[in-house]
């Protein structure tokens, strides 16, 4: 067995201040024996606006956030999911939410960008439009890991059961899943999505989590997670306040469950996807 974290952690408008606190819960990770560790979305920069992203964004393989995650993952001999950054795009006025993932020789194994794009309205008063400076990707990820084959998926990604079969068939035995979700949406669905996730595919799900009040006044729900193939939420963090979680990943156990269950042999209806790179 492996160990997996989740890191747990409420952004400001500040890039610096936000790596520092993130390079410490790195290392808290790493020194619990985790092999990976997964970031919430939008970790290095939660602004008053969206179109700050747009001012740190950053070309594939080079820039601050990324020579950051590459040096974390080398000095704490740690895979890393790098929450998700703005990574440019053909449109200059838009940038990619990017998972980066890293291995433990800081290379870039692995590169997700967010499908489905945080459009909705909450409420009168609480209302999002991610689309207005991100674009939406259309590959799906899998790669081996030290903690199994793992699936990557995005915060608002969690809501499209079709997304996580397709990972599946893909070969997924672990979803990682970057988050910012709104308090309200978390109070009503976040313990559900992932326990949902987690017992349609039997694989293990990693939710990390931003929580708190950020700089544009945005309230964010927590309760960074991990779930295991069964459904039951084997670890999380309850309270409101930066952290990490961290489980072991039982694929023995996974492989049990699915011999028992074997769902995924019993398919008659399947999604494709486009296999496309961006």
């Amino acid at each position: 067995m492996t160990k997996i974290a989740a890191i747990q952690l409420c952004s400001t408008n500040d890039l610096n201040k936000n790596l520092q606190t993130a390079a410490c819960l790195i290392k808290e990770a790493a020194q619990t024996g985790a092999k990976l560790a997964v970031l919430p979305e939008m970790f290095p920069l939660l602004g008053t606006d969206p179109k700050e992203l747009l001012a740190i964004k950053e070309n594939y393989g080079t820039g601050k956030i990324q020579d950051f995650l590459k040096e974390q993952a080398i000095n704490n001999n740690l895979w890393i999911a790098g929450g998700t950054i703005p990574l440019s795009s053909a449109q200059s006025n838009k940038v990619f939410a990017a998972c980066i993932i890293y291995n433990n020789l800081g290379h870039q194994v692995a590169c997700y960008n967010k499908i489905h794009l945080f459009d909705v309205v909450i409420s009168e008063k609480e209302f999002y439009k991610e689309s207005t400076v991100t674009e939406p990707g259309n590959t799906l990820v899998v790669i081996d890991s030290p903690i199994g084959k793992l699936g990557i998926a995005v915060c608002y990604d969690i809501r499209f059961p079709s997304l996580f079969t397709s990972l599946l068939n893909l070969g997924a035995e672990v979803f990682a899943i970057p988050t910012a979700f709104t308090v309200k949406t978390g109070i009503a669905h976040w313990h559900t999505l992932t326990r949902a996730r987690a017992i349609e595919n039997l694989c293990y799900v990693v939710g990390a989590c931003q929580f708190g009040t950020h700089a544009n006044g945005r309230q964010t729900y927590g309760h960074s997670l991990i779930v295991e193939p069964w459904g039951q939420i084997i670890q999380e963090i309850q309270e409101p306040r930066t952290g990490i979680v961290c489980a072991e990943i039982d694929l023995a156990y996974l492989h049990k469950l699915r011999a028992s269950l074997p769902t995924q042999k019993h398919q008659r209806i399947t999604v494709e996807f486009p296999k496309t790179k961006n």
